[in-house]
């Protein structure tokens, strides 16, 4: 218990001083608010372009994609079929925004990108050829565009659904304890499952209801949910109650079991919670995912108490039982 308390003190600890970080949207703002020399309507139409957008001039990219193509002379000319000259900028190269215009008669995409590359070249790019070609600087910008990718999702969902049944079915050959089943006298793998099952509902709510704040977010993200709207911040809060939680069923469950039994618990909790985040991620989108978490919470936690009403030990087969005496498993005699 005390580590469990000595670790959630660490994480507020840095909820707090995350809190501290300057906002890009405010600061951006604050950008606008401090140019007075600037014609108040281009900078209204700034103003408007991030507020829908939510990225501006002085925004930073890395290059996703093999490469993306820029053209060397002004949007005008290219769409007015003048000749122009393009060049590449390669995967994994850093390109920032510097400049952004609308041109209406664009049948193509309105809305051209100028764009300056590391080693200081301009060039100009369709907004829709721009955004799935490039991901954004921060780290869990990168985190989220990965785990976005169609091919990758398809491959960590076969791998988790082959790696789950594969660890359920050791398990279940060397009769260990797993979670729901032949649980541990400990709440936290319950918790921490029921913990993910919410976090996947909330994440798939979140594309479905809430897609321009889950796009901010992704341009700007944070870990600190004091500085989010509410679905977000539950959304961050259930990501590090998953943190938190998991520390202690893991530290829980090394006192409540052998090295061996523990090891295989572990790894059944992993494969257990990776089939939930899965189900409910894509049931929800299908909205049988709410009448789903309800029930499957009530199950959880019905289970969990019946599996714990039994609150002895037999000391020669291991099996938990009512009362002292005789063991109904092995008829060993506990005193």
């Amino acid at each position: 218990m005390k580590k469990l308390l000595y670790i959630l003190y660490i994480i507020t600890t840095t909820c707090l001083l995350s809190a501290c970080y300057n906002d890009k949207a405010k600061e951006e703002q604050e950008q606008h608010d401090a140019l007075p020399e600037q014609d108040s309507t281009v900078v209204e139409d700034s103003i408007s372009f991030y507020s829908t957008h939510h990225y501006s001039v002085g925004y930073n990219f890395v290059v996703h994609d093999d490469s993306i193509m820029l053209i060397a002379q002004q949007p005008e000319e290219h769409v007015s079929q003048l000749e122009t000259d393009t060049f590449a900028v390669p995967h994994n190269q850093q390109i920032a925004v510097s400049d952004i215009r609308i041109i209406p008669q664009d049948s193509i995409d309105s809305v051209w990108v100028q764009l300056v590359s590391e080693t200081g070249r301009l060039g100009w790019i369709h907004e829709t050829e721009l955004l799935p070609a490039v991901v954004p600087t921060d780290p869990i910008s990168q985190f989220i565009m990965f785990f976005s990718d169609s091919h990758i999702l398809f491959a960590i969902i076969i791998l988790a659904l082959i790696s789950a049944a594969y660890i359920i079915r050791t398990v279940n050959k060397h009769n260990a304890p797993i979670v729901h089943f032949r649980d541990i006298p400990s709440f936290y793998p319950t918790l921490l499952c029921i913990i993910v099952a919410c976090a996947a509902t909330f994440y798939a709510s979140l594309q479905m209801f809430g897609a321009e704040t889950w796009r901010h977010f992704y341009y700007h993200p944070s870990l600190n949910p004091f500085t989010m709207p509410p679905i977000l911040a539950i959304f961050i809060s259930s990501v590090w109650g998953m943190l938190i939680v998991g520390i202690a069923a893991v530290e829980d469950t090394r006192h409540h079991l052998f090295f061996q039994d523990a090891l295989l618990y572990i790894f059944g909790l992993i494969g257990v919670c990776a089939v939930l985040y899965i189900v409910f991620s894509i049931s929800t989108l299908y909205y049988v995912g709410y009448p789903l978490l309800a029930a499957y919470c009530y199950y959880a936690i019905t289970t969990y108490k019946r599996n714990n009403k039994h609150k002895y030990m037999c000391g020669n087969c291991g099996k938990r039982i009512a009362d002292k005496g005789t063991c109904p498993y092995c008829g060993a005699i506990n005193e």
